[in-house]
């Protein structure tokens, strides 16, 4: 684990050379920073080969690598960097089964209030899918911190687990409110609501 995060930390602090504009949000000398995170797992391996492509391509970026392998705490330092920076590139965080610890995914979710999961769904030209026939052109956007997500559990007795599901006004008009502004923001002219009302 630490000769993979090592080799991060080399690519991180490497000279990429001449500076162009690479992806649409670099222009002129400007350089940007983004936080690493390798994670557990794959996740150095991945985080890697991404930062690897962004090298071999000249994008101007100073990266800032954290290394929170292991079970390590998620610290405030990489909380601010992520605050700072704007972007981060995370891989998979390992938490023990049965530990009774929150997940450091969803502790990095709250400290940050990422609370918008969007996941576009697009067919791409070439490639063979299931559904061939059927345009598949959507986003789906999920409420990230409540509900499943509150992560409230407690044992009554042996055997006997009682996980509670928070959700608030609050939370639900938010993420309701940010589908219809992305919708509107992208063009979108339907937006579909679904719960799960009828089994919890």
């Amino acid at each position: 684990m630490l000769s993979r995060v090592s080799s991060l930390q080399r690519i991180a602090s490497s000279n990429v050379g001449s500076i162009r504009n690479y992806l649409g949000y670099t222009s002129g000398t400007e350089r940007r920073k983004v936080t690493v995170i390798p994670g557990d797992g794959i996740g150095p391996e991945i985080t890697s080969s991404v930062m690897g492509v962004f090298q071999a391509a000249k994008v101007p970026i100073d990266w800032e690598v954290f290394d929170v392998s292991g079970g390590q705490p998620i610290s405030q330092e990489l909380v601010a960097s992520i605050s700072r920076n704007k972007v981060a590139l995370k891989g998979p965080l390992y938490t023990a089964v049965l530990s009774g610890s929150q997940s450091r995914n969803m502790e990095l979710r709250k400290a940050l209030d990422l609370y918008a999961h969007v996941i576009p769904c697009k067919k791409i030209p070439g490639i063979t899918v299931r559904h061939s026939d059927v345009p598949v052109d959507l986003v789906v956007i999920r409420e990230n911190t409540q509900g499943e997500y509150s992560g409230l559990e407690q044992t009554l007795v042996p055997g006997v687990v009682q996980s509670l599901k928070i959700i608030t006004k609050e939370a639900s008009t938010r993420i309701a409110r940010y589908a219809f502004e992305y919708a509107k923001a992208q063009g979108r002219k339907k937006v579909t609501c679904i719960h799960k009302a009828n089994i919890q």
